[in-house]
């Protein structure tokens, strides 16, 4: 249990590196977290300062869910031996799942993050690959049929375990449980865009919609 312990911190505290302080840094002191939306994520870095530093945020946090889940579990760390006790794959989904909580959760940043959508995917980059583009065009298919970027993130989160029950259990248990915690993680981490929209005060984005033409009002949150 040593050994699951000490991954699965390491993996929290990569997760807790949020990729857009590091860029706002880079950038002259930037801290979106008092911008637009107030959260330090791809969608407010978006709006507020631009392509190229949403790219780089969505880098870092998809980079780090990438690292927590498919390089700390098989680091050999001085005085912590692998434990025999202790399933590889399931240690794998556990370093994964630090990661995504410390993205939400940063122990740097007084435990104020993002919504752990990109650190999800760089999880799924490691633990199914071939799930990620599917995970992608759900995404991308919601958006522009609703303009809402909250909802297509929580649905698209929501597809993925449900694929993986109809067509991959039960080889995929250990998968399927991790990938429906997390949508249910995402979900629970959308329930600000949840209220907004159906008090109609969340941001639609209306310019990405393909049956709308109209201007975008609002606020939303990053994902």
């Amino acid at each position: 249990m040593l050994e699951l312990g000490v991954k699965f911190l390491i993996s929290y505290f990569i997760g807790s590196l949020m990729g857009a302080m590091i860029i706002g840094k880079l950038r002259g002191g930037i801290d979106i977290r008092t911008m637009g939306s107030g959260n330090a994520g791809g969608t407010n870095a978006l709006r507020t300062q631009g392509i190229a530093f949403a790219l780089g945020v969505v880098i870092i946090d998809i980079g780090k869910g990438y690292v927590g889940a498919g390089i700390v579990p098989g680091l050999e760390i001085p005085f912590v031996p692998t434990d025999p006790d202790v399933s590889r794959y399931w240690l794998t989904l556990c370093c994964a799942a630090a990661a995504v909580f410390g993205h939400v959760w940063p122990v740097y940043h007084r435990f104020n993050g993002g919504k752990g959508a990109a650190t999800l995917v760089g999880t799924m980059i490691v633990l199914g690959p071939e799930l990620v583009l599917p995970l992608i065009l759900v995404w991308a298919w919601v958006l522009v049929l609703s303009g809402y970027v909250g909802l297509a993130t929580m649905i698209a989160a929501a597809s993925v375990p449900v694929w993986i029950g109809v067509t991959r259990l039960p080889e995929d248990q250990p998968l399927f449980i991790y990938c429906a915690l997390m949508a249910a993680f995402i979900i629970l981490w959308h329930r600000s865009n949840i209220r907004r929209m159906r008090d109609g005060s969340e941001h639609r984005n209306t310019r990405l919609m393909i049956f709308s033409r109209k201007r975008p009002t609002g606020d939303n949150e990053q994902t």
